[in-house]
């Protein structure tokens, strides 16, 4: 893959990498025992002073914000793997086959681990 491209790619993957590591400390905290891995905090309440309702809503928005930390935390961790393989020469290329995954692709994904063919 030619310099130019490579660059605009890696311009673009850490601005994702920038944007999703602000979505997840809008809700989380990064882990300081466990490297990539992010931590929703549960909500902290005074029981005698809140409502049984407004509890019963932050541990339910609790629970809806761990998928989403989840799905964050894998995309982030493509995104570096692919910031890796620019370091090392080896960006652009499938995973499984080895080949040069289409630059359509990169365009659409530029975390892409496979090419189309392996990713079907």
């Amino acid at each position: 893959m030619e310099q130019k491209l490579q660059k605009q790619f890696q311009k673009q993957l850490e601005k994702g990498k920038k944007q999703l590591t602000n979505d997840l400390r809008n809700f989380a905290q990064k882990d300081p025992k466990l490297k990539g891995d992010w931590d929703t905090q549960f909500p902290r309440f005074d029981i005698h002073r809140s409502d049984k309702n407004e509890r019963a809503d932050e541990v339910e928005r609790y629970e809806s914000l761990l998928p989403i930390e989840h799905a964050l935390e894998l995309r982030l961790k493509d995104i570096e793997k692919a910031l890796e393989k620019i370091k090392k020469d080896a960006y652009g290329k499938c995973e499984k086959c080895k080949k040069e995954i289409e630059l359509k692709r990169l365009g659409a994904c530029p975390e892409a681990k496979w090419c189309i063919k392996c990713a079907s």
